[in-house]
């Protein structure tokens, strides 16, 4: 099956070209001129690589780079104007796989991506599927996608995601509001207790069968949350 790469980019030609050059050799193409279209993508469908431009409208590629990083193992390959070796060192540092300059031949985008997705699939690569399942739901974490007990996706933000993917690969764990500030919102500079407390009230109204006596995520008093699931996990 052919690799699915997502094309992140707010400059249209930019995106179409390295479309129909990608497509041209077998590869499967998505589109996103935002962090934001990004997001919607990965939560929807399994993408293999993101070429991802750090120049992108209201969230930039490197802040997209941390936040993917700390919830996914996805291939990440920057994308950037010549000369700014600084946000290079930045993003390979948040976790970033690859670099490519701009202005850039596709032959080498082309060789970049083979190259990088080779490395995800040899033998012992952490990049699979990890899911955590719990009450019949399941979180795919390379994926940012949430699946009900009917199979069916249901739509989350980003800094929902964030928090439940903490929740679940912490299930047993009693976390305070400053840890998980840390955890999921660590981007924002007006982040508060309430914050958390939101996120969680929109979490159980997605999860628990009755928000008002939630089973799964357990408010401990003076202190934080507890995710009282029976989680399991593969890949």
């Amino acid at each position: 099956m052919a690799a699915t790469i997502a094309i992140t980019d707010d400059d249209a030609v930019t995106r179409e070209t390295l479309k129909s050059y990608l497509m041209d050799e077998g590869f499967s193409v998505r589109l996103a001129k935002s962090a934001e279209e990004l997001k919607l993508l990965l939560a929807s469908e399994t993408i293999d690589l993101v070429l991802l431009d750090i120049r992108l409208p209201r969230q930039d590629g490197l802040t997209l780079t941390r936040e993917l990083r700390a919830v996914s193992e996805i291939g990440i390959i920057l994308v950037s104007s010549r000369g700014e070796k600084l946000d290079r060192i930045i993003g390979l540092e948040m976790g970033a796989d690859d670099y490519i300059a701009k202005p850039f031949e596709p032959r080498e985008i082309l060789a970049r991506v083979r190259n990088l997705l080779r490395r995800l699939k040899a033998p012992g690569s952490p990049r699979d599927d990890r899911r955590r399942c719990f009450s019949g739901w399941t979180l795919y974490l390379d994926r940012m996608r949430l699946t009900d007990p009917q199979d069916q996706p249901v739509r989350l933000t980003g800094a929902e995601f964030e928090l439940l993917s903490t929740f679940v690969c912490n299930a047993g764990r009693v976390m305070n509001r400053d840890y998980l500030l840390t955890a999921t919102t660590r981007r924002k500079t007006d982040a508060t207790d309430r914050t958390i407390d939101s996120l969680v009230r929109r979490l159980r109204r997605l999860i628990e069968p009755d928000p008002a006596d939630p089973r799964l995520i357990i408010t401990v008093h003076g202190t934080g949350y507890l995710f009282a699931g029976d989680v399991t996990q593969s890949a």
